[in-house]
Formats: C-alpha cells, structure tokens, sequence
C-alpha cells in the first residue's frame, strides 16, 4: 500500500545528513529536510542517519547503518539535503545510483531538486556525481599549484633545511586533505603523512584559498 507521493506506508524514509569534520555540524542541513518531510511525506515514518565524515569513502558508521536497514527491507527511500552529502567520488556514487533503483529505493535531493523516480532525475544524478569529483580533484590541484609558486618564490616549507625544497606527491596532499576532513589533529596528520606540522597547515591553508 502507498500513500499518493509513492511512500509505502510499511517502510521508512531514511534522512541522511553528513559534514566532513568533528569540527563541523548538520544542524544547517536539518531545516531544508524537515521542510521537505512536512510537505511531501508528513505522515511517514521517518529515521535520521548522521556522519561526521569524509565524503572521500562510502565506508561510513551512519552510513552503515542506512545500508543495513535497506538490506533488511526497512527503507522505502533516501532523502539528502544536497548530492554530495552522499559522497565526493563518482565511482562510489555511480555504483549507489546503478543499486538503488534495483533495490526500489527512491532517493531525493532537495537542494539539488533531483528526483531518482524521474529519467531526468537520475541523468542530473550522474551528472552532479561526476561534478563532485572534479571538485575534490580541483581542491588538490590548487594546493600542488600553490607548491609550485611557492618554489619559484624561493619558499621552503615543512621543517626541512634550510634552502631545501620539499615536494608532496598528489598522495600525500590529498591524504592530509582527507585526514582534516576526517577531523584528526594536525601533529596525527604530520606523522601518518611523514611531515611536519607547518607543512600541514600550510596545505591545509592553500586548500582554503580563493
């Protein structure tokens, strides 16, 4: 049985809200999906799902959670305040948006006004996919221009000796970019990375520059 917007009245509607850091919150997420839920599915059964999280990985506690609730036949459909709150790689979310239809799990998008039930809906799906991660690619390519300008400058960086140039691989950029959005202390990402910790800041802060 399903009530006039598709919901079927046994199953659940997963809400999903995720930020990158322990630093960060969802509570300026929550009034655009609470808005949605009144108007289009008041009289759901509604369950939230939260990551504090890099969007770089699937493997995520809350979205576990979701999953294991949709294997055991409990979730009707997905609703996300924006695409990339799912996550930042097209691989991962490709492969969400081929299993999801399969499953018969709708999924919303509210900002992005995507909806998985139309063609057109999952074509923009694809497409916002692909946008985020070029996006995430974009955030490493500044930083390693940033590097670039800074050597033709003469700069050092990193605690190295003095005149010596220290040069990151792309692997190691987006590993520090990765661990920050994960929310771990700068001197974590220092040793896991086998840098120091001014040359963490200093990434982290050509990754913040316009």
């Amino acid at each position: 049985m399903s009530d006039e917007h598709g919901q079927s009245m046994n199953k659940q509607i997963a809400v999903y809200c995720r930020v990158s850091s322990k630093t960060q919150d969802t509570a300026s997420q929550k009034p655009d999906l609470e808005r949605w839920i009144n108007a289009f599915a008041p009289n759901a059964p509604v369950k939230w799902y939260e990551d504090q999280f890099s969007g770089r990985t699937m493997d995520r506690p809350g979205w576990s959670r979701l999953m294991q609730d949709i294997d055991a036949g409990r979730i009707d459909r997905i609703v996300v305040w924006r695409l990339d709150r799912l996550g930042r790689t097209a691989r991962g979310l490709t492969a969400l948006f081929d299993e999801l239809p399969r499953r018969g799990i709708g999924l919303v998008s509210v900002k992005d006004g995507l909806d998985f039930d139309t063609a057109a809906g999952r074509l923009m799906a694809n497409v916002l996919a692909s946008v985020a991660q070029y996006e995430t690619e974009i955030r490493a390519e500044r930083v390693r221009a940033g590097q670039q300008k800074a050597r033709k400058r003469g700069k050092t960086w990193g605690g190295s000796e003095p005149g010596r140039l220290l040069f990151l691989s792309s692997d190691q950029v987006e590993t520090i970019l990765h661990l920050h959005d994960q929310g771990k202390p700068k001197a974590a990402i220092a040793r896991a990375c086998g840098v120091s910790r001014p040359t963490v800041y200093r990434i982290l802060c050509q990754n913040d520059a316009p």
